[in-house]
C-alpha cells in the first residue's frame, strides 16, 4: 500500500479522478434526469445504489485490466471487411440506448405523457427497478469508455481503483444539486437532453469506427454544452432583468 503515497503515485491518482468526473458529466446529467422522475423519498436511494454500483463495475473492469486492454478491441467477428470487438459492441449498444431514453424523454417532456412531467407514484416499485436497471446499464456503457480511456495513466491498479471510488464520491454528493437546478430550469433541461443526444450519437459513431476509422473528440461536445449552458444562464439573467423593471 506504501507504493500508493509516492509522487508519481499522487500524480497518477488526482489526474484519475479529475478524468473521471469530467467523463462522468454526461452520466450525472443523465441519471439526474432519470432519478427525477423518482419520489423524492426514493432518490436518495438510487442515488446511492447508483454510487455503489458505478464503483463495483468500474473496481471489476479494472481488476479485469490486463483482459480489457487484450481483448477490448480484439475482433470477435467481421462484416465484409470490417472487424467488430467487444468495445465496439458496448459502444453501439450504449449509443443506441442512450438516444432512444432521451429521444423518449424530450418528447414526454414537449408532449407530456400520461403522468405529465414523469414522477413515479411511490407504489410502483417495478418502475423503481426498472430506472435503476437503466442507470446500471448506462453507468457501465461509461466506465466502459472512460476505463478505456484512462488505462495509459497510471501503472497501478490500486490507484485506479482509489481515483474511481473518490470520483463516484464527488459526483453522488454533486448529483443531487445538478438534478435541483436543471428541474427548477425546464429550458435547461431540453438543453442537458439535447447534450445526451450528441453523447449517443458519438457512442455510436464511436462504435462503428471500424467502417469510418474516424473519432470524434469529446472536447467538441463539452465545448458545446459549455457554451450553450452559458447562452442559457445569459437569458435567465436577462429575463430576471426584465421581469424586475415591471
Amino acid at each position: 500500500m506504501h507504493s500508493l503515497f509516492t509522487l508519481d503515485s499522487l500524480i497518477s491518482l488526482l489526474t484519475l479522478c479529475l478524468l473521471e468526473i469530467v467523463l462522468g458529466i454526461d452520466n450525472v446529467i443523465f441519471v439526474s434526469l432519470l432519478i427525477g422522475r423518482l419520489p423524492a423519498r426514493r432518490q436518495l436511494d438510487a442515488r446511492r445504489i447508483w454510487m455503489i454500483a458505478g464503483i463495483l463495475v468500474r473496481s471489476a473492469l479494472l481488476l479485469g485490466l490486463g483482459w480489457l486492454v487484450t481483448n477490448g478491441n480484439k475482433v470477435l467477428f467481421s462484416i465484409a471487411t470490417w472487424g467488430f470487438g467487444i468495445r465496439h459492441l458496448v459502444m453501439i449498444a450504449g449509443g443506441l440506448f442512450l438516444l432512444f431514453k432521451t429521444v423518449e424523454e424530450i418528447h414526454e417532456k414537449l408532449e407530456g405523457g400520461p403522468e405529465e412531467g414523469a414522477v413515479v407514484r411511490e407504489g410502483q416499485g417495478k418502475t423503481f427497478g426498472a430506472i435503476i436497471t437503466q442507470l446500471i446499464l448506462v453507468d457501465t456503457v461509461f466506465s466502459f469508455d472512460s476505463i478505456i480511456t484512462a488505462v495509459g495513466l497510471a501503472q497501478k491498479v490500486a490507484v485506479m481503483i482509489t481515483a474511481v471510488i473518490l470520483a463516484m464520491i464527488v459526483m453522488f454528493f454533486f448529483s443531487q444539486t445538478i438534478a435541483n437546478f436543471i428541474n427548477r430550469r425546464p429550458t435547461l433541461k431540453i438543453l442537458a437532453l439535447s447534450f445526451l443526444l450528441m453523447v449517443g450519437f458519438s457512442l455510436l459513431f464511436e462504435g462503428l469506427e471500424p467502417i469510418h476509422h474516424s473519432h470524434i473528440d469529446k472536447g467538441y461536445i463539452y465545448f458545446s454544452m459549455v457554451f450553450a449552458f452559458g447562452v442559457e444562464l445569459l437569458n435567465t439573467r436577462a429575463g430576471k432583468k426584465n421581469r424586475g423593471e415591471k
